[in-house]
């Protein structure tokens, strides 16, 4: 009896720990980042009454097919991770996974959900979520190495998933769609330009080419943040005009636009880690907030 209770104790920390490395591989954070863009990117999209069922579909295809990108995209960095004090404890670089295993549900993953999106939705969603795939490991991955442009290839595939969610509802993709691609892909921006020069000593380590890399002073990843966001500012006013929602959400926007800038202006002004972890901290409350916004008062 006593062996048995031990062996229960000792098999749950192991079950915990693999489904907390499963969920790090998959990076379970970004993917329902991913799921709240492609949900509302429906919502927008669809006529009423809406059709929660094919809401499901586009959100669940969609879930499996981001966490596929990730474990693929955790396979192919696991050297560099290894080098990062950041990313070091991952699954694969920390040894607790073997490279294989991540490499095959990877791709299973992102085959099932593409397979799943042309099958229950439509062709154009699981095409573009095929686009999303390709770009971001075969495009963004290696490019890390290579060119300071990488934040702005890596942030298509980050911007795609509202677009995949409108053709899910509507089978194409206009000018609303566009709008929604535009607003996250310019709010990755000043987001990833925070976290890389917070952490611009662990990307120089493993090899990554970022702006931030030789901006001891801060002042480009700064002045870039502040660029973006007040170009964020004025796109995120379109769905108003473009007739998506009402004009109060424009009143919002506007002020939530306004913050963000205000955050990014104080980083440009401060330089300093913690003025760079605000800018981080207002960008993760600002899109959740602003895309609630859209939903709330959709025309």
């Amino acid at each position: 009896m006593k062996t048995a209770a031990l062996e229960n104790v000792n098999l749950a920390p192991s079950r915990n720990r693999v489904v907390a490395d499963l969920a790090e591989l998959v990076k379970a954070r970004l993917t329902l980042l991913v799921l709240l863009t492609t949900a509302v990117g429906f919502y927008l999209g669809s006529e009423s009454p809406i059709d929660y069922m094919a809401l499901f579909h586009v959100v669940f295809g969609t879930a499996a097919a981001a966490a596929g990108a990730a474990a693929l995209n955790q396979w192919w960095e696991r050297r560099a991770d290894a080098l990062m004090r950041r990313t070091r404890t991952r699954p694969i670089p920390a040894g607790r996974m073997p490279p294989l295993q991540a490499l095959t549900l990877g791709v299973i993953l992102s085959v099932f959900g593409i397979g799943y999106l042309a099958t229950v939705c439509n062709a154009l969603s699981a095409a573009l979520t095929a686009i999303t795939i390709a770009i971001y490991i075969f495009a963004y991955t290696p490019m890390k190495r290579a060119s300071t442009a990488n934040t702005a290839v890596g942030a298509i595939p980050g911007a795609i998933p509202p677009m995949i969610g409108w053709a899910a509802a509507r089978g194409s993709i206009g000018a609303g769609a566009w709008t929604l691609f535009a607003i996250v892909f310019l709010w990755q921006l000043p987001h990833f330009f925070a976290i890389a020069w917070m952490y611009r000593e662990d990307y120089s380590r493993a090899g990554f080419r970022m702006i931030s890399s030789n901006d001891r002073s801060g002042e480009r990843s700064a002045s870039q943040s502040v660029f973006f966001c007040i170009l964020l500012l004025v796109i995120a006013g379109l769905p108003a005009f473009l007739g998506i929602a009402s004009f109060v959400y424009l009143a919002a926007e506007l002020v939530l636009g306004g913050l963000f800038v205000a955050v990014a202006m104080r980083f440009l002004q401060m330089r300093t880690a913690g003025a760079a972890r605000s800018l981080f901290i207002a960008s993760i409350a600002y899109l959740p907030l602003l895309l609630g916004a859209l939903v709330l008062t959709k025309s």
